[in-house]
């Protein structure tokens, strides 16, 4: 074999070498965003759900929650419009209202609503259901599991007989603490999603500067809610909600 093969042999093989540990040390950063503990600590509550719905394989509910991170991970929250933001917040309070006497209708009216909110923040249609609370649990993954327990609860048939509704109603005690329950956890979720994200803030800003140089100053005087600039949505009824009928 002539020197010059020789020389581009070495040569072929050195490339062939560099590329390879190129390649591992991207894979190794990769791993440091998307490992074990990485995944535990950006899903949180969410990362003990997965690995529970895996039967406690860890590896296995990590290659879901990496999943869910690299076709969701780069989305970003759309604005909403103030007049659009009050419209979801009145129509939260009124299902809340709704309960005391439909605690199943408020739920269903729940469930809806959060599907329309992520929509409107560019989330995937509401109609992907499983889709959207993928992304959902990517970006709010501490309140998330609101958000699967009104809709499994929208989604569950009552019972089919007049004697079969009437012993769900007489059994319906605990059956309506845990709709409470679920819909006090999906408001978190709720108030995260129409909280004002910084584009929010700067678009408001810029909107209400420009109608006060204009001689118009329409910007919203009403204080807000708290601090952070959520909406503080009150609760509309007691811990328990006694299932009897009005006047008895």
């Amino acid at each position: 074999m002539s020197t010059g093969w020789i020389i581009a042999l070495i040569v072929i093989v050195a490339a062939v070498v560099i590329v390879a540990a190129a390649v591992t040390g991207l894979r190794a950063r990769g791993g440091g965003r998307t490992g074990g503990a990485a995944l535990r600590r950006r899903f949180g509550p969410e990362y003990d759900r997965a690995v529970a719905r895996h039967d406690g394989d860890a590896k296995a509910a990590e290659r879901e929650l990496a999943g869910r991170l690299e076709r969701h991970g780069d989305l970003r929250e759309q604005p909403l419009e103030p007049e659009r933001r009050q419209q979801f917040e009145a129509r939260w309070a009124a299902a809340q209202e709704r309960f005391v006497d439909s605690p199943r209708d408020a739920v269903t009216e729940a469930d809806r609503l959060l599907a329309e909110v992520a929509g409107a923040r560019g989330f995937p249609d509401g109609g992907q259901y499983e889709e959207q609370l993928a992304a959902l649990s990517v970006h709010h993954a501490r309140h998330v599991n609101g958000y699967r327990r009104v809709h499994r609860i929208a989604h569950t048939q009552l019972g089919g007989t007049h004697e079969e509704r009437a012993a769900e109603a007489r059994e319906g005690g605990a059956a309506t603490e845990e709709m409470r329950e679920a819909m006090v956890e999906a408001r978190a979720l709720f108030e995260d999603l129409i909280a004002p994200t910084r584009q929010d803030r700067h678009t408001t800003q810029t909107t209400h500067t420009t109608d006060r140089t204009a001689g118009r100053d329409t910007g919203d005087r009403r204080a807000p809610a708290h601090a952070g600039g959520r909406a503080h949505l009150p609760w509309a009824f007691g811990r328990r909600h006694e299932s009897h009928p009005k006047g008895s």
